[in-house]
């Protein structure tokens, strides 16, 4: 039987294995899958779009603010400046509630508004 892998972060080696077999065939793909690398890079055409996605994890306290100014901020340090935001929300089954909901979406939303950043 194979050994299950830890929670969390894929070890580098397994993560490297499956990135280098990522198709990327698009000339237009300027910086692709690979360690380290935080954000991808597309030329589209008059301008380079600069995308990203960070899974949030252990922040408990103003998580939403945390999530958009991690990826804003990952999106920065290519020179780029941060336009849109895509959410995606994994929360617990059990412990999930309504106003746990609408606060993260308060914070992600105030945190965009201050970036000027469109979800």
């Amino acid at each position: 039987m194979e050994k299950a892998l830890r929670v969390g972060k894929v070890p580098a080696d397994l993560l490297q294995k499956v990135l280098g077999r990522a198709p990327v065939d698009d000339p237009r793909v300027l910086l692709g899958p690979g360690i380290g690398l935080d954000c991808a890079v597309v030329d589209a055409g008059e301008n380079l779009l600069v995308f990203k996605s960070d899974p949030i994890t252990f922040a408990v306290d103003e998580i939403g603010s945390y999530l958009v100014r991690i990826n804003a901020n990952d999106i920065a340090t290519t020179g780029a400046q941060p336009r849109w935001l895509l959410v995606t929300l994994l929360l617990p089954e059990s412990l999930t509630t309504a106003e746990l909901v609408e606060g993260i979406m308060d914070q992600i939303y105030a945190a965009c508004r201050e970036m000027q950043v469109s979800v």
